[in-house]
């Protein structure tokens, strides 16, 4: 008996093992040969049926004119766009975050303020969520960046209604500790109502994948268990500034930013809604190392937004579409270089010309793309769902 029971041991040992072997090397996803390359104002691609682009903001003599990091999401009937602001440069110390808001995702309002002045370093956007009744606007708290100390940490503000919002609050994790990071702009629910996203962790900015069961999404938020890929500057994370898809497998499926600078996707997977995360690798994914944004359609098909240009062009804009997520097989253009890239009219650090950091929801029958144009411009393009079925 302690022979055949030595041997059940071993046997499960082993089938163990190569659950964990299976986790650590899993396949994220495979990209089909979709784009030319050789032709970088379109990469060969067609665009998208039926698309519209619509102009949120476009700032004109005593606006701000450095805009970026546009976040779109629905609320009681409206749609609301958030977004980081400043007179001319990136991260200067008059950076505010902006909202605005529309009925019609065509006509927005004017934009007003989330925040002011900070008294030390600056506030950028999060992004958003709500569990149907309240709204949450994520905002990032860098209290040393403009002396050159990039980490920071996260607060929120609430609102019933979306014009009135309470003071900040510190988002909490596990322990009920304010986080120490900066949450990435993408938080989505798993099937279940888990909140999945990451925050920029200290010391430095180390993406870390976190996880929360409030539906609220500002307390009880837990880091998920993930081997970080090697880099020479151990102040932040080769993979940044991750979003999302589910498989048809039920994994979550993790990309990141590359800072380095393969100019391709890195993706990690997670088979147990969060928990723990196999190591990131790179993808054959063609990326421009930036923000890009991911997510399922209502069918499930995945999909990814991102400027595909292997190189460090943030252009074309394009969405890219897996059926199951393991096979990415069709792409449409959403927005092309050339005659459609307005010119850029004013001069700023760090001003990048291009569709830049892309993020996206379903609303109304509707993708909605965001994106800042130059940095100046904040733009959205949406496209129909029927457009987009296989």
């Amino acid at each position: 008996m302690a022979t055949i029971k030595n041997s059940l041991e071993a046997i499960m040992l082993f089938c163990l093992t190569l659950s964990l072997h299976g986790q650590e090397n899993d396949v994220t996803f495979k990209v089909d040969a979709l784009f030319d390359l050789g032709r970088p104002e379109t990469l060969g691609l067609a665009y998208a049926g039926g698309l519209e682009t619509v102009t949120i903001f476009s700032p004109g003599e005593g606006d701000n004119r450095y805009n970026n990091g546009v976040v779109l999401f629905p609320f009681r009937g409206m749609l609301y766009a958030q977004w980081q602001s400043s007179a001319a440069d990136e991260d200067a110390d008059d950076t505010r975050v902006l909202c605005s808001r529309s009925a019609d995702g065509i006509t927005w309002e004017d934009p007003v303020a989330l925040t002011g002045r900070s008294e030390q370093g600056i506030k950028t956007g999060g992004g958003w969520w709500s569990d149907g009744s309240t709204l949450v606007a994520y905002i990032n708290v860098w209290p040393g960046i403009t002396s050159g100390i990039k980490e920071g940490y996260t607060e929120y503000i609430a609102s019933a209604d979306g014009v009135n919002w309470d003071t900040p609050e510190p988002v909490l994790d596990i322990d009920c500790n304010p986080v120490r990071g900066i949450i990435e702009q993408d938080v989505h629910a798993l099937p279940g109502g888990r909140l999945v996203t990451a925050f920029h962790m200290q010391p430095g900015l180390r993406a870390t994948p976190c996880l929360t069961d409030d539906p609220l999404g500002v307390s009880g938020w837990r880091a998920g268990e993930m081997k970080s890929m090697p880099m020479a500057n151990k102040s932040i994370s080769r993979g940044i500034e991750p979003s999302w898809f589910l498989r048809s497998d039920g994994a979550i499926v993790m990309i990141f930013r590359d800072q380095g600078s393969s100019f391709r996707s890195l993706a990690s997977v997670s088979r147990d809604d969060g928990l723990t995360w196999s190591g990131p690798v790179v993808t054959d994914m063609p990326d421009s190392r930036a923000k890009q944004s991911a997510g399922n359609l209502p069918d499930g098909t995945a999909f990814i937004v991102n400027n595909p240009s292997g190189c460090g062009e943030r252009f074309p804009l394009v969405i890219t579409l897996g059926r199951d997520g393991f096979l990415f097989d069709k792409a449409y253009l959403l927005r092309s270089g050339g005659d459609d890239l307005q010119p850029q009219r004013f001069a700023g650090k760090y001003k990048t010309m291009g569709y830049n950091y892309p993020k996206s929801v379903v609303w109304g029958g509707w993708l909605y793309v965001s994106y800042a144009t130059n940095k100046e411009d904040i733009q959205l393009t949406r496209i129909p769902l029927d457009s987009l079925i296989y």
